[in-house]
């Protein structure tokens, strides 16, 4: 299992910043008000209202943000704003002495998964996959109330409705993975993952289908779906095709490419890009159960 971060207690200083899309102040207000009715002290960083084309300030403006927050005891969890896209252009800058010293968590998704990956596989760090403050008003509120009950310890048991495509089985493994596009673009970088023994999380959206089954081969070929102890799927939002139809779902691709494997396989989790994207730990040990009922815990 890898590291914790303590979790959080009534009292303890939050920031949200912004490593990749720009957002305004006002964007963050429900979050905000969210975090403070929780009992925690709420920071805005400085990248909250940066405007760089896309991004939320150039990369040095983002990079000095994070790493302000970062080395910083007093905050006991980094909220990432919002995705988009950016992230990946600093995550080599950072030093996480800060953090190694002093662990704190890391929360957000999609573009996050650079964090996440990084964080989980070349740190050994957990890190919180869940919503952002830029979509709080979109989500649902078990959604954001996963995001306190994992940051507050609480213990969350998630009960998955029964999907045609899973596979049945039970596994316990280490939680790793995220938005399945920025885990192919990272192959063969420095924050390449490993996945034998692991449970592999995925999720994505508005992707073309055919991408999807490229993204799936590359995973197979590069030996990332042989030795997992499971897979969990989560929204695959949004997706299209083809003018000349691929022939296949996004769900269908991903049941292919595991099929010659046993080990469980639960479709339609309830993260990513979905109004009811739960929180879940990435870098803990978890435990699926698929079967007539599905349990992940």
């Amino acid at each position: 299992m890898l590291l914790r971060p303590p979790y959080l207690k009534t009292g303890d200083t939050v920031i949200i910043l912004s490593t990749a899309r720009k957002v305004t102040v006002e964007d963050m207000a429900p979050a905000v008000q969210a975090f403070e009715s929780w009992g925690l002290k709420v920071r805005l960083g400085r990248t909250i209202g940066l405007s760089d084309n896309q991004y939320a300030g150039t990369d040095a403006e983002r990079l000095a943000d994070i790493q302000t927050a970062v080395d910083d005891p007093d905050i006991r969890a980094i909220v990432c704003a919002r995705g988009g896209y950016g992230t990946v252009r600093i995550v080599d800058d950072i030093d996480w002495t800060g953090l190694l010293a002093h662990p704190k968590w890391i929360t957000g998704f999609s573009d996050m998964t650079y964090l996440h990956v990084h964080l989980n596989q070349t740190l050994g760090v957990q890190t919180l996959h869940s919503s952002v403050p830029g979509l709080f008003h979109r989500n649902t509120p078990e959604a954001i109330d996963s995001i306190r009950q994992h940051l507050f310890g609480e213990e969350v048991i998630y009960d998955v409705p029964p999907h045609p495509l899973n596979r049945p089985g039970e596994a316990k493994g280490v939680l790793i993975g995220g938005n399945l596009s920025i885990l192919y673009s990272v192959t063969g970088t420095r924050s390449g993952f490993n996945t034998a023994g692991k449970i592999l999380f995925i999720e994505d959206i508005d992707e073309r289908l055919y991408h999807i089954d490229r993204m799936m081969i590359n995973l197979k070929r590069s030996g990332k779906l042989a030795d997992l102890a499971g897979l969990i799927v989560g929204g695959m939002t949004d997706m299209t095709d083809n003018a000349v139809p691929f022939g296949k779902t996004a769900e269908e691709i991903i049941a292919e490419h595991v099929g010659g494997h046993d080990y469980p396989v639960c479709f339609n989790f309830p993260a990513g890009h979905i109004a009811n994207n739960q929180a879940i730990v990435l870098g803990k040990v978890t435990k699926v159960k698929v079967g007539e009922t599905v349990t992940v815990r």
